[in-house]
C-alpha cells in the first residue's frame, strides 16, 4: 500500500547573528520559506537532498526539510 500522506519543503535557519555569543550564532530557528507542497515523501526527500547538495549551508546552517502536512 503506497503512502498516501503529502508533505511540504522549506527551507530555514538554525542560528541567528549574535555577537555575545560564542562564534557569532545563537541558536534559533528562524522563519520558513516554503519550497513546494503537496509532495510524496520520496519526492519531499529527492527536493531536499538535491537542495541540500547544491546550496552551501552557510554560517547560519540554512537547509531544506520537509514535513508531513
Amino acid at each position: 500500500m503506497e503512502d498516501q500522506a503529502r508533505y511540504t519543503v522549506f527551507t530555514r535557519t538554525w542560528w541567528k547573528l549574535n555577537p555575545a555569543w560564542p562564534q557569532g550564532r545563537e541558536p534559533e530557528m528562524g522563519k520558513r520559506h516554503v519550497l513546494k507542497r503537496n509532495l510524496s515523501w520520496v519526492e519531499a526527500r529527492e527536493l531536499c537532498t538535491e537542495w541540500n547538495r547544491t546550496h552551501k549551508p552557510g554560517k547560519l546552517s540554512r537547509k531544506a526539510e520537509f514535513e508531513q502536512q
